[in-house]
């Protein structure tokens, strides 16, 4: 019953991506994004939202502080950024 996943060959699709809002937009072509998840405590089984800040990316300036972006893992570009934004999925009122 076991069924074996084998890795996908074209190392493009196991890139992660993620969701989240830009809280900052501040330096140029340089995103920072709050991606947060839900995860359940292990012994109280309560569910806890946590979050952490990615920096993004962002070669045509195109996202603004509260828009919800989605983010894709890159290569090292810099000391702190390794992602970058594929698309901006709802911009901010």
């Amino acid at each position: 019953m076991d069924k074996k996943v084998e890795p996908p060959t074209d190392l493009r699709q196991a890139r992660k991506m993620r969701e989240g809002v830009v809280v900052s937009d501040k330096m140029d072509k340089t995103r920072v994004i709050v991606v947060s998840r839900n995860t359940m405590h292990k012994r109280y089984h309560k569910v806890l939202r946590q979050s952490g800040r990615l920096y993004a990316h962002d070669e045509k300036n195109e996202s603004h502080t509260g828009d919800r972006v989605q983010i894709v893992e890159t290569r090292p570009l810099s000391k702190l950024k390794r992602w970058r934004v594929s698309q901006v999925l709802e911009k901010s009122a």
